[in-house]
């Protein structure tokens, strides 16, 4: 993010807008739309959430498979010897035999329900993949925001290093010429020295947050753009927290992969049940058969055609109190998806508010830094002048430096705390979309 530093010596000033020119043309910037593309086709656990979607469809089409006929074909070949001793006749028989069997359920109300529960856990597998889609937008956004939080950090502390050096610098050519202390001078030393510090840890934590985004969109790296100054950042609408937990209650992810399990184990409780009732079947079959050589009591050849059509009733009497105990089972499991349903509600009313208070926050600080960055400035302005005159020492300076660089650093990150509060508000309420990416991707610099 571009950050508004001290005024420098126009040889400093052209030389840092030249390592930037340089450091922007060698690397490609992309915006987080762009991030978010390439993380959506390369995630694994995104991926994963695909896969097991697609799995569900294909279990849902295993169950119709209960309703609907079933037709097999068989056919067999077997060659026999029959011997009889009196009259003393020996024959070979040989059969060959076609047959085709259909049947189509007329009442399995098992089936049916098995169907149904297949049908919610489709509904499921949309909710994780949902969910799925949701953690990746936010996580690709964590990452990006951290990037550009860790590269601004970076640039705040080298424009605060460079600061340093040219106070140091003052400070050694005025005790030079005796119009000030050693003091000044070791001061200044100590804090470029820190400030040095300071920057190798920076460098190290930018090349850390880098891999990271590297690693999630699956490329090498990437630079991702900063945000446009001045920039408005969006606020909360509605602003009243209990509509959002009310809309989380509809829309959640994890509240309705919650209630579709409620839905299944109830279905279930019914399939239990379904174990006392009777089942009806329509039969039919169609054979064929074929003794070339004869039969045991015919030598001349045969056909024998066969076909049948009918209705199987099978009404279960007793199961050894399988099915009672089933039931009993079923409706424990029925409860526990009841209090998972509830545990659900409740930690996602809980994050609800976390996030809308933490946006609330960030707004707030927003606001306060910005004003402290004016302040900061000013106070540092006004150092300088004494320091000039006399009437400010060395440390007052430095000290007014820090403070100024340190509000610019907090504020970029108070920054990016509302944009990710907002994406977060809205994945806790289950309503984060790709227009609220969009609408975020706006905010960058083209």
């Amino acid at each position: 993010m571009p950050l508004l530093l001290p005024s420098l010596p126009s040889s400093t000033a052209c030389l840092l807008a030249l390592g930037a020119a340089l450091a922007c043309h060698s690397a490609h910037a992309q915006n987080l739309q762009q991030s978010y593309e390439m993380a959506r086709a390369y995630d694994s656990a995104y991926q994963a959430a695909q896969a097991q979607f697609d799995a569900a469809a294909s279990r849902a089409e295993q169950a119709r498979a209960g309703l609907l006929p079933s037709v097999g074909l068989g056919g067999g070949l077997s060659r026999g010897q029959t011997e009889n001793t009196n009259p003393a006749v020996t024959r070979n028989v040989t059969t060959q035999s076609l047959t085709l069997n259909a049947s189509q359920p007329l009442y399995r109300p098992a089936n049916r329900i098995t169907f149904e529960q297949a049908q919610r856990n489709v509904e499921v597998a949309q909710a994780q993949l949902d969910f799925a889609l949701q953690d990746l937008t936010v996580r690709v956004s964590q990452a990006y925001f951290d990037a550009l939080a860790a590269q601004d950090t970076l640039s705040v502390v080298q424009a605060q290093k460079t600061a340093v050096a040219e106070q140091l610098a003052s400070a050694k050519r005025n005790f030079e010429v005796g119009t000030s202390t050693i003091t000044d001078s070791r001061e200044a030393q100590a804090r470029y020295d820190l400030v040095t510090a300071q920057e190798i840890a920076a460098e190290n934590d930018l090349r850390v947050k880098q891999l990271a985004l590297d690693q999630l969109v699956g490329q090498t790296n990437v630079k991702p753009r900063p945000l446009a100054l001045p920039v408005v950042l969006p606020s909360t609408q509605p602003s009243d927290v209990n509509h959002w937990v009310d809309l989380s209650d509809r829309s959640q992810p994890q509240i309705r992969q919650a209630r579709l399990a409620l839905d299944v184990a109830r279905l279930e409780t019914a399939k239990a049940q379904t174990g006392h009732l009777p089942t009806v079947d329509l039969t039919a079959s169609v054979g064929k058969a074929r003794y070339p050589d004869g039969t045991t009591t015919s030598a001349l050849s045969t056909r024998v055609n066969t076909g049948s059509v009918g209705v199987t009733l099978n009404l279960p009497l007793f199961a050894g109190f399988a099915t009672q105990n089933r039931i009993r089972e079923t409706l424990s499991l029925e409860q526990k998806s009841e209090a998972d349903l509830e545990t659900a509600r409740r930690n996602v009313a809980q994050a609800v508010r976390a996030s809308y208070y933490g946006i609330v926050s960030a707004n707030g600080q927003v606001k306060a830094l910005e004003a402290a960055e004016a302040s900061s400035q000013s106070a540092l302005d006004a150092n300088r002048l004494g320091y000039q005159v006399g009437v400010r020492i060395n440390i007052d300076v430095l000290n007014a430096q820090s403070q100024l660089f340190q509000t610019k650093r907090d504020l970029a990150i108070a920054r990016y705390n509302v944009l990710m509060g907002s994406l977060k508000l809205r994945q806790a309420s289950g309503t984060l979309t790709e227009q609220d990416l969009a609408a975020i991707n706006a905010l960058l610099s083209p």
